[in-house]
């Protein structure tokens, strides 16, 4: 886990997603490497056509039609690379020189898998390419990205605004058990104020685990507040983040088991749907 790596597509997020990379990789001390994916089934390689209707034996339109598609196959790379060197001006205008650039051609999520040894932390927006706005939709393949990747995966919903101050969603779980640890070993937020929040019943076995979660990161957080909130999850942690102008939320991904994942992967996604800040996926 060596470097910090972004997705770039060219969708409205792209801008952000440069910035916190460019954040995250200053605060990390890690080199960053821009990522850009030609997806496979929006532009093949090459296309098998001899079993068409009507085109079996028209050979020179085949050839024709593969020839366009190669065209468009390497217009596509080219806007890509167009793409990267934009992204690297933009990081560099951040402060982060040099950053590396790689192009591929497949799945994205397949490409990440192949690269996840060498990713320390995947920034990533929110909306894909196809997205026509920066509304509350989650991109096509974030969701997949997410289960498959086992790093922490940093996803910008909105503008870049250097996180001030997070929150952790913590139910005293061993998923956040293990976001907790991994924030308190990380210099990505250290020194920032942290705001630990259970939603739940406010009891004195829950204050004791939130006492012990800020044991845990005390030499991490300059201050840990702690927060124990009645209500639904998704709504009560947004309202508390908005009551506390929060910057960022940090909360553990999907789980393991089959029930535990339909839990935890449905809050997951609804929050991601609905944040309007940065979220830090932890895994």
């Amino acid at each position: 886990m060596t470097q910090v790596m972004a997705c770039i597509d060219g969708s409205q997020s792209t801008t952000a997603v440069c910035d916190y990379a460019a954040w995250a990789s200053q605060r990390l001390q890690a080199p960053l490497t821009l990522l850009h994916v030609l997806d496979e089934l929006q532009y093949p390689n090459t296309t098998d056509l001899s079993g068409s209707i009507g085109l079996g034996s028209r050979e020179h339109l085949l050839d024709e039609l593969a020839q366009l598609d190669q065209q468009r196959h390497k217009l596509a790379m080219e806007q890509g690379r167009l793409m990267l060197d934009a992204a690297r001006e933009r990081v560099h205008a951040d402060g982060v020189e040099p950053a590396q650039l790689r192009q591929r051609h497949g799945d994205l999520v397949d490409c990440l898998h192949e690269l996840e040894t060498d990713i320390r932390l995947l920034v990533i927006g929110r909306q894909g390419k196809t997205s026509d706005s920066l509304s509350q939709l989650v991109g096509s393949h974030l969701e997949n990205v997410i289960r498959t990747l086992h790093r922490p995966i940093l996803v910008s919903c909105g503008e870049f605004k250097a996180p001030q101050s997070y929150m952790l969603a913590y139910d005293g779980s061993p998923t956040a058990q293990k976001s907790l640890q991994m924030i308190a070993d990380s210099p990505l937020l250290k020194g920032l104020p942290a705001h630990l929040v259970m939603v739940g019943a406010d009891t004195a076995d829950h204050w004791e685990q939130l006492k012990s979660a800020e044991r845990q990161l005390q030499g991490s957080a300059s201050e840990v507040h702690l927060s124990i909130c009645a209500g639904e999850v998704e709504p009560t942690l947004h309202q508390y983040q908005t009551d506390h102008g929060i910057d960022l939320l940090a909360m553990g991904a999907y789980g393991h088991s089959r029930i535990r994942q339909f839990l935890v992967g449905s809050t997951t996604t609804a929050l991601l749907r609905t944040s309007t800040t940065a979220l830090l996926i932890l895994r």
